[in-house]
Formats: structure tokens, sequence, C-alpha cells
């Protein structure tokens, strides 16, 4: 696999920088950034990162994000540190959340009830949907 850039800041200027465990090292000579190609590890697809992030600015927790989407809440934790996702303070209002597939979202509509009051939310998460629903605390 060759490369083109450094990893770090992108710059074609870069030189060979030894072996380790029998893959070449280089060393960007811009930013002195040392970094291999063929590096095994696994990547979450950016849809997921992206769901993710709108999931925790809507409210969720980490460890709720983790049950719906699957991924690790520590890894949801780099990103909203990565990115410097900050969340609105407002306590008047919590988010409830539900997954529903296409026809069950169809009839929550339905019903003029549901959606008075609250301001509510959809997403695609796969072949379902994550309806979430901003509702006043009640004291």
């Amino acid at each position: 696999m060759n490369i083109d850039t450094c990893p770090n800041c992108s710059s074609q200027d870069y030189v060979k920088s030894g072996v380790v465990n029998n893959r070449q090292r280089y060393r960007c000579k811009k930013c002195n950034y040392y970094f291999t190609v063929n590096k095994l590890g696994k990547k979450i697809d950016d849809y997921y990162v992206n769901k993710a992030l709108q999931l925790y600015l809507e409210g969720l927790t980490y460890r709720e994000i983790e049950r719906i989407l699957g991924i690790s809440h520590v890894s949801i934790m780099n990103w909203v540190k990565k990115y410097n996702i900050k969340r609105p303070y407002n306590s008047q209002y919590h988010p409830t959340y539900k997954i529903l597939n296409s026809s069950e979202l169809a009839s929550y509509f339905q019903s003029t009830e549901n959606i008075k009051g609250a301001g509510v939310i959809i997403t695609e998460l796969g072949d379902k949907f994550m309806l979430i629903k901003w509702e006043r605390f009640r004291d």
C-alpha cells in the first residue's frame, strides 16, 4: 500500500524512518509525525458517528446511545471531545425516545395527542426510525 500524504497534516514531504512490526515507518518533515501504512484496525462508518452525535445533541446519554446504535459509549465520548460538541442546556425539557418501524410511525402520527405540546424529531436508524420528543418536566 502506497501513501500520498501525512495523515496528520496532509503534507507530501515525508521520509522513511525504520521498520516497526514488519511495516515501513515514515516521518513527516513538516510536523515530525511518525506513521505507518497497512495499519490494521477497525473504523466505524461516518454514518454512525453522525447519528451518535445527533443523538447526543438531542439529550440522550452515552449509555442510551450505546444501547441504540451498538457502539461503545467510550467511542461516543471520544467523538464528543474530538469534535468539541456542546449540548445546549435547558432544564425545562427532557427527551423521550421510541424506536418504531414505518407502520408504527405512521399510526403514531395519526393521533394528535402524541404530537401536541412538544417538538418531535425523527431520524433513520437502518430499517427503523427513532422518534425523539421533547417534553416539559412535570412538577
